[in-house]
């Protein structure tokens, strides 16, 4: 990229340099993106075929077009999940970045692997504004998550599974990372009783022990009688607390698939609630659909290590896109970009990072409020 400063003094010169860009074209900064979010790890493919390098051929290709199905529904909120339709002529092979193999095993016409995809962030971003279906790729900060069997008919050997269901879950890259812990010793039967009934100081216990204050159990009470699983994930996520309760049929011997679909389910949850956190903060689902309105600000500073910290925050509040530096002098810089909502929901959004954007006589002007 060719950068070209006309900068009328030496301080703006410094100034034009500390930002990076000062162009009489207005080029665009490229916004660091949280692209964790677009792998999809440990995805499970298979197929067969009358000789083995075709089975492992189709089953990359099947793999990566249902591991790209995967990745829209992580990123999509729930309530968009009908435009997904517009896209199924995409495919997934144009928009992979890379593929990792975990594991793998093959005979002379089958192909078994464990499979990471990594998926191109712009590209499908692109894409999705395109066709005006609204995403949210911000992963939500870790919460600790844990997995309990409650003692009775059934219990005995499913704590295992219950955890290993969990394990097999990608919870490193979903939109809600979990760090998966054991049950301790200290929390006994009746403060995870009181946890999921929603009364007493459970969830004060469970802070002190674990020494985090995002922690979710999922526990599950498991009726073989009444050929039912009932789950509960009660603590509090990055949304706020959660108390969420299902239930799941249980036909006989099919006890660890149901394991397998309530975490896959209670992940989904998860999930859900933050992303429906996060659409509501930046106006709902409309204002995230396509791309964000344009908002022109004047930033004003008092120093070039004040305006270097505030194209920081800038570039890296969610949501911001297309960041032009329009010109920048001794203490105020013209900037523009996009933002779901326009410019009163990025007052919102740069608050919670201690700078002030106010519209003054029709000018939006952003300062650090320290």
């Amino acid at each position: 990229m060719t950068i070209v400063f006309e900068a009328k003094s030496l301080l703006a010169r410094t100034a034009a340099l500390a930002a990076m860009v000062l162009t009489q074209s207005g080029a665009a900064l490229a916004v660091p993106a949280a692209d964790k979010a677009f792998t999809v790890a440990n995805y499970p493919v298979e197929a067969r075929a009358q000789d083995a390098v075709t089975a492992k051929d189709r089953a990359m290709t099947d793999g990566q077009q249902a591991a790209f199905r995967s990745l829209l529904k992580r990123i999509v909120p729930v309530t968009a999940y009908e435009s997904l339709k517009r896209l199924k002529s995409i495919k997934a092979a144009d928009l992979i970045d890379g593929v990792s193999i975990r594991s793998e095993r093959n005979s002379s016409t089958e192909y078994l692997a464990s499979l990471d995809f990594t998926f191109q962030p712009d590209g499908v971003r692109t894409i999705l504004r395109r066709e005006g279906v609204p995403f949210i790729d911000t992963q939500a900060p870790e919460a600790l998550l844990i997995p309990v069997v409650r003692e009775g008919a059934g219990a005995a050997g499913a704590a295992g599974t219950w955890t290993e269901a969990w394990q097999n879950l990608d919870v490193v890259h979903t939109l809600t990372p979990l760090k998966l812990e054991k049950l301790k010793p200290e929390i006994h039967s009746d403060t995870l009783r009181s946890l999921t009934d929603g009364t007493g100081a459970a969830e004060r216990i469970l802070i002190g022990e674990y020494k985090s204050g995002l922690i979710v159990a999922a526990v599950a009470d498991i009726d073989v009688p009444g050929k039912r699983l009932h789950v509960t994930l009660a603590g509090r996520d990055a949304v706020g607390p959660i108390n969420w309760k299902r239930s799941y049929r249980m036909a006989s011997g099919e006890q660890a698939y149901a394991l397998e679909l309530a975490a896959v389910v209670g992940l989904g949850v998860l999930e859900g609630r933050w992303k429906a956190a996060q659409a509501g903060a930046r106006g709902g689902v409309e204002a995230i659909t396509g791309p964000g309105a344009a908002v022109q600000l004047l930033v004003e500073f008092t120093s070039i290590g004040q305006w270097n910290e505030i194209r920081s925050h800038l570039l890296e509040t969610q949501g911001i896109e297309d960041v032009r530096i329009e010109g920048v002098s001794a203490r105020s810089a013209d900037v523009l970009l996009r933002y779901p909502g326009g410019a009163p929901r990025l007052a919102d959004a740069l608050a919670a990072r201690g700078m002030a954007l106010r519209d003054e006589s029709g000018t939006w002007v952003l300062r650090s409020r320290f």
